[in-house]
């Protein structure tokens, strides 16, 4: 039985030489693309981008109406809020002026229990 044998340096150039070489034949056994697969592929792509170029631009639709939506329901929410504060404005000076005829009737009151 053989034992093993490193391989010379001749032997290493040689196989690295070989590598090489059916690597090149293997590039060349690739058949050439031709003007038609090539124009295909570029309307393909032009196609593609297109279609990308659109949804980007009804994404950016989508946001912009997002944007006014939102700034919509932030001014109705100011608005509410300032109906809201003038209502209560309203109940309050409606209040006191109720407090103020039960005051004012109190004291005619009393001044009429007195002056009898």
């Amino acid at each position: 039985m053989a034992g093993f044998k490193l391989p010379t340096f001749q032997d290493r150039a040689a196989a690295a030489a070989a590598a090489k070489q059916k690597a090149i034949e293997k590039l060349k056994a690739k058949p050439l693309l031709d003007e038609a697969a090539l124009a295909e592929r570029a309307a393909a792509r032009e196609a593609k981008d297109a279609a990308d170029a659109v949804k980007r631009e009804e994404r950016r639709i989508a946001r912009e109406a997002a944007k006014v939506e939102a700034e919509a329901a932030r001014k109705q929410a100011e608005i509410d809020a300032a109906l809201r504060k003038e209502a209560e404005k309203a109940r309050a000076i409606e209040l006191e002026a109720q407090r103020k005829a039960e005051r004012d009737a109190r004291y005619a009151a009393r001044k009429a229990r007195k002056g009898k």
